[in-house]
């Protein structure tokens, strides 16, 4: 249980610096119902952190149906991701990069910090979880998985904020699902903690 916390808590610092020192100052979304909260952030000034919360509750409780191990590592990955990503928050104001290093950066160490969260099994929450039962499911790699879900939720944004320079965020995602893919797909990466 320590290792899972430790790498929950050092995949989250690490999502948390992608998200908010790469991905909100230049105002794109990443996949997941991560993007989702930061598409109702951009919108309707909800705080991200507690729609992130909300919009878990019906997926947590799918999971809590499907599989007992998925839904209780959610909950730990989604309850200390949402602590330490809210609590990174300042990085949005000291962090600013140009768009495509802020792209690069950003969706690099977001997908470096969701792949090993989803090599032990644990969610950082939302499509991640689906992304872990779908890959049980189907048998794919759960980063292609979750490549899928999120391209849709990209695509959802880039409609919905009408804005063209979105498409970065398609790189963003990309570049986690591809990260992700990597690192859950390697066997022998052995972290010591």
């Amino acid at each position: 249980m320590l290792r899972k916390v430790s790498i929950t808590i050092l995949s989250s610092i690490l999502m948390g610096i992608g998200i908010n020192g790469f991905i909100i100052p230049i105002h794109l979304i990443n996949g997941g119902l991560w993007g989702v909260s930061l598409i109702l952030n951009y919108l309707l000034g909800y705080h991200i952190a507690i729609a992130f919360i909300c919009l878990n509750v019906p997926i947590y409780l799918v999971a809590s149906m499907y599989d007992k191990t998925y839904f209780v590592n959610g909950l730990l990955g989604i309850t200390i991701s949402s602590i330490i990503i809210a609590l990174l928050t300042p990085l949005q104001f000291i962090i600013h990069l140009p768009i495509l290093y802020s792209t690069i950066f950003g969706g690099t160490v977001i997908g470096i910090g969701v792949g090993f969260m989803l090599r032990e099994h644990i969610s950082p929450g939302g499509i991640d979880l689906l992304a872990l039962i779908f890959s049980k499911l189907f048998s794919i790699n759960v980063g292609l998985a979750l490549l899928i879900l999120d391209s849709l939720i990209i695509l959802i944004g880039v409609f919905t904020l009408r804005e063209v320079r979105l498409l970065y965020s398609m790189l963003i995602i990309i570049l986690v699902g591809i990260t992700a893919t990597v690192i859950t797909g390697i066997k022998h990466i052995k972290l010591y903690m």
